[in-house]
Order: structure tokens, then C-alpha cells, then sequence
């Protein structure tokens, strides 16, 4: 049964979130301690794995069960938390928490057997799609089949997995896209004439059939072969009866987007390139009615503002006796050039924040600086959670 229904929720049209009382927060922990979904999105080489690794650290260091879902194919979600591999079913991370936290990664067949499995009316049938050999190489060349079945995902563990929070790390922004264009796209497939032609039963069914023998598939059958058409054309008649199952769940995954228990974050890098793609992702949200929750801005400069607890340089020969030799007024000027050129590099970052960050308002902007090293294990990942909570104040007031 749906989780909503179990509250009193129902399956109903909740409308863009500002028309729904959408409370305003006021940093990521308050996201943490109080949203059931939250979505990282950014372009690649941001940060956006550790960015989602951490939120779900920080949803077990509160207490609440977490699963982090990412996917991206490489290791970088397992090694940040000391596992050998990550599988499609959510695999425990031990850790000093009141929660729970757990991990996977996407395996986009092994989702949509699944989807077979659950939409098909009876065994026969699922069978009958998951043996079909057409099917067996679908999962790789359909396009966007990866972003549907992550929504898949989302969804299951959303109803049965009995999470207090999940968080998605999706892929890098233009195909991010596509992860929130699945649940449409799928449903405009249904929706198509051929595709209905080929999957009601009965004489319909059989017209296809003698249609095939007939141009233009017969032209499309010299090229691929007949066996390759009526191979798609089996495979969409093994389908009958499923469509409404998934015309629903497509619906309800849309609605999930939507709903104030989710939210949509911005994961940026303080350089040009990351912060267009994370202005064109906010637009994309705002053109669906759905409003960036949270800017997290990741390896920025130490901020050497007049009020930093950062101290310049101080110039050699403090002392009233002391006289500076060649070698130390060398070695200030140099330090000055650096000191300087910081100072410039973290003025830069800082304009390119605020110029996102004034357009997203009034979601918070949450900065993590640059650290010592990359993060590549559990220590790394909880250091990255204390930044987004606050639990190491960094840059300007």
C-alpha cells in the first residue's frame, strides 16, 4: 500500500510548492533533520558524490535510517565509505551514529527486471518479456533508460524501504535532465499511437502483424531483418495490460518531485563552468514550479577578508634592534605576492557564488572549503558533514 495512503495522504495533485506553503530553510541541517528525499544535482567534478555521501552521514549522525543512492557506475561512493563494492540492494555502512546509514548503487538491469516483475500481471508474462532476447539488450541501448530506472529506484525504496531519508547522487547536469524528465518521457511513450497499436490484444494485434509484411516495415525488415521486427513487435505485445501500472507509478513519481518532503539541492565548484550549469539546472527546476532548496559551494578559498582569523604576513624586523636581512625581505615579498594573490582568487570565487546565489534566494548558501587532501574515506566524508551543519564555521558572515 502507499505510504501516503497509510497517512491519510492519498495520490492527489499537490501543485508547485510555492502554492503549498513550502517552508523556507535555513541551512542544510535543517534539510537533513527534516526533508524524506533530498536530490544532489550539479555538473560533474564538483564533488557532488561526496556531497551526497556526507548529507547521508550527517541524516545517521541525527538519528534518522539513510540510504544514499548514486548513480555513478564508478567506486567513488564505495571507497569514501571502506566497501569492497556497492550492489542495487542497500548494503549497511557501520559508523559512531544514532542511525542508520546505507548505501547503493545503481544497477540499471537488475532495476528493470524488477519493473517487469512488478508491473507484470503473472509470472507468464514477466517471463515472457525478461527471456525475450530483444529485451536483453534494451536495458543498454534505450535511450535514457538509466535516468528512468534511477527514478525506479527512488521510488522503491521511497515505498518499501522504510527510510527516514534518502538521498540521490544523480548524474552531471544535462542528463540530471533527464533523471527528472524519466517519469514524462515514459509516459508520452504509452502514449504513442504504434506503441498502443502493437500492445492491445486481440485483432489490433493481428492487423500489426499482417501490417509488417507491408511497407514501410517490410523496407525496415530488409534492412534489420524480419526476425528483428517481429522480435520488437512480440516483445511489445508481451507487454498488454502493463501500461496502466506504469502510467500510474510515472504519475506518482512525478507528484514525488514535487512534494515539500523533497528537495532539490545545487552542488557547485567556485569556477565558471560549474556555476553556469548550476544557474541552467536552476532554471530547469523553476520552469517544473520546483525551487532550489539549498546552494552547497564546495573547495572554496579561505576567505582573507579584514575580519579573517587568517592574519597577514607580518613583515620581518619586529624588533626595534632587528634589521631585515636580503634573504627574509625576499622570502615577505613572496609571501606577500601569495597573500595577495589568495585574496584574489577567493574575491573571485566569492562573485561567482553570489551571482548564483542571488538567484536562487532564498535557499541558503552552504560552503565547504577547499580541504587538505581529496576525500576518500569515512573521516573525509564526516569532515565535509561538519562543514554543510555548520560544525566548522567557514567565510564570510
Amino acid at each position: 500500500m502507499d505510504r501516503l495512503d497509510r497517512t491519510g495522504g492519498g495520490t492527489v495533485d499537490l501543485g508547485p510548492p510555492h502554492r503549498r506553503g513550502l517552508e523556507v530553510v535555513t541551512g542544510a541541517i535543517d534539510l537533513i533533520r527534516e526533508r524524506r528525499i533530498i536530490v544532489c544535482c550539479g555538473s560533474g567534478g564538483v564533488g557532488k558524490t561526496t556531497t551526497a555521501a556526507a548529507i547521508a552521514v550527517e541524516g545517521a549522525r541525527q538519528g534518522r535510517r539513510t540510504c544514499v543512492v548514486t548513480i555513478d557506475p564508478a567506486r567513488r561512493l564505495a571507497d569514501a565509505f571502506g566497501l569492497d563494492s556497492l550492489a542495487n540492494e542497500p548494503s549497511r555502512v557501520d559508523g559512531a551514529w544514532d542511525g542508520q546509514l546505507w548505501a547503493l548503487m545503481l544497477d540499471t538491469k537488475s532495476t528493470f527486471d524488477a519493473a517487469i516483475v512488478h508491473y507484470a500481471s503473472n509470472e507468464r508474462q514477466a517471463q515472457a518479456i525478461l527471456e525475450s532476447r530483444l529485451y536483453r539488450n534494451l536495458c543498454d541501448a534505450l535511450s535514457g533508460t538509466q535516468e528512468y530506472m534511477a527514478v525506479e529506484k527512488l521510488y522503491q525504496l521511497h515505498q518499501e524501504g522504510g527510510f527516514d531519508l534518502i538521498v540521490v547522487d544523480t548524474p552531471p547536469t544535462r542528463r540530471a535532465v533527464d533523471f527528472l524528465s524519466a517519469p514524462r518521457h515514459l509516459a508520452r511513450l504509452l502514449d504513442n499511437p504504434a506503441v498502443r497499436t502493437l500492445t492491445v490484444p486481440g485483432r489490433a494485434y493481428l492487423r500489426a502483424v499482417s501490417f509488417a509484411a507491408q511497407a514501410p516495415l517490410h523496407a525496415v525488415a530488409k534492412i534489420v531483418g524480419a526476425e528483428m521486427v517481429f522480435d520488437a513487435m512480440a516483445l511489445l505485445r508481451a507487454f498488454e495490460g502493463m501500461e496502466a501500472g506504469i502510467r500510474s507509478r510515472s504519475k506518482r513519481v512525478v507528484e514525488l518531485f514535487a512534494e515539500p518532503s523533497t528537495a532539490f539541492v545545487l552542488v557547485v565548484a567556485p569556477h565558471q563552468g560549474a556555476i553556469d550549469e548550476g544557474r541552467f539546472f536552476a532554471e530547469t527546476l523553476s520552469e517544473r514550479g520546483i525551487p532550489v532548496q539549498a546552494l552547497i559551494v564546495n573547495r572554496l578559498q579561505p576567505h582573507f577578508g579584514a575580519d579573517s582569523a587568517l592574519s597577514p604576513p607580518a613583515a620581518p624586523g619586529g624588533a626595534p634592534d632587528e634589521t631585515p636581512t636580503a634573504g627574509s625581505a625576499e622570502a615577505f615579498a613572496d609571501l606577500s605576492r601569495n597573500w595577495a594573490e589568495l585574496r584574489a582568487v577567493a574575491k573571485r570565487e566569492e562573485s561567482y557564488v553570489a551571482s548564483l546565489a542571488a538567484e536562487v534566494a532564498p535557499a541558503p548558501l552552504v560552503r565547504v572549503p577547499l580541504l587538505d587532501g581529496d576525500v576518500h574515506d569515512l573521516d573525509g566524508v564526516q569532515a565535509v558533514a561538519d562543514h554543510l551543519v555548520g560544525l566548522d564555521h567557514y567565510g564570510p558572515d
